[in-house]
């Protein structure tokens, strides 16, 4: 039996790695994140399991992972991951909806944006030099698997710094990037 196991939307085993992001973790991301409470700052807004089997910049290597991120808002701006382009602009990642819905947040480095909507067999291709994030848009947790280069690296500091050029929001009950 193979010591690391992928079970619906886990990954389990000795090399596997946990993240966990809360609220206050990401608070810079959503355009009211001043507003979270104290109480609210510590709710987890998503986990990250991932299987990292070669040392990191490795050319050639694959890393999968799993996020499970769950429904809520700030605002009327629905739970989201922090985003990011790749350290290694160039490298290209696939995302695969495998339960509830969502929407996968893509800007080129000009800042023209798009959405795509994530749901269950869902199949995203990330092109290099892709700035990349996923929302949660419904009522249930949303899980997406992910696929990258050991080499792409992650530059969270350009969208620390200047953020997308638009906000998933929810507008009129439903989500709009506006």
């Amino acid at each position: 039996m193979p010591e690391n196991l992928f079970i619906g939307k886990s990954l389990i085993g000795k090399k596997i790695e946990q993240s966990t992001r809360t609220l206050g973790d990401i608070r810079f991301i959503f355009e009211k994140g001043d507003q979270i409470t104290l109480q609210q700052a510590s709710r987890i807004a998503y986990n990250v399991s991932s299987y990292l089997p070669e040392k990191e910049g490795t050319p050639g290597g694959l890393y999968f992972g799993i996020t499970n991120l769950y429904p809520g808002l700030v605002g009327d701006e629905y739970f989201m991951t922090k985003g990011h382009f790749h350290a290694n602009r160039d490298t290209a990642e696939f995302y695969w909806g495998i339960e509830g819905e969502g929407v996968v947040i893509l800007m080129d480095e000009q800042g023209n944006i798009k959405g795509e909507k994530m749901f269950p067999g869902s199949l995203h291709y990330i092109p290099g030099r892709m700035a990349h994030r996923v929302a949660n848009v419904s009522d249930v947790s949303l899980s997406f698997g992910a696929c990258w280069y050991s080499n792409a690296g992650h530059d969270y500091k350009t969208i620390e710094q200047k953020g997308f050029t638009a906000r998933l929001k929810k507008v009129n009950g439903a989500p709009q990037l506006v």
